[in-house]
């Protein structure tokens, strides 16, 4: 007999991933291996930097003198990175770990273009503008 005359059906075939599912799962990966990456540098370097300083807890709660200054602006981060600032460093891996979806909606809306689908590129770029206002108006204080 066969499986559907028992009463079991047969799982339904896996579908393959299309080409847009594929980029964006790449994206995504990319993005958290990246940021982990260089936060694991940063925090690598703080404590090659630091040592034992870092090690002790009451140390840590009350910051060194010799502590830098943490880095504010974009310019001033990728500055201070560069330069080998542990903080500035960590702090670039987590900006890079926040943009990771934000570069995915972006690369969405050119896959949906690119697919033909106007409806959901639109909707996507929607998102994207909300998005990026939302980062504006957060720096500005609104």
């Amino acid at each position: 007999m066969n499986s559907l005359a028992q009463g079991k059906e047969n799982p339904p075939a896996a579908k393959p991933l299309g080409e847009m599912e594929v980029a964006v799962s790449r994206i995504l990966r990319i993005g958290v291996l990246t940021s982990t990456v260089v936060i694991a540098f940063g925090l690598l370097l703080l404590f090659l930097r630091d040592g034992l300083a870092v090690a002790h807890v009451s140390q840590v709660l009350h910051a060194p003198p010799t502590a830098p200054a943490y880095p504010v602006s974009p310019g001033e981060l990728l500055r201070e990175s560069v330069r080998g600032n542990p903080a500035a460093i960590i702090a670039l891996g987590l900006v890079l770990l926040i943009a990771t979806p934000v570069l995915r909606v972006a690369a969405s809306v050119f896959l949906f273009l690119r697919e033909g689908d106007r409806l959901y590129a639109g909707i996507t770029l929607f998102v994207l503008v909300v998005l990026l206002l939302s980062f504006v108006l957060g720096e500005a204080g609104v």
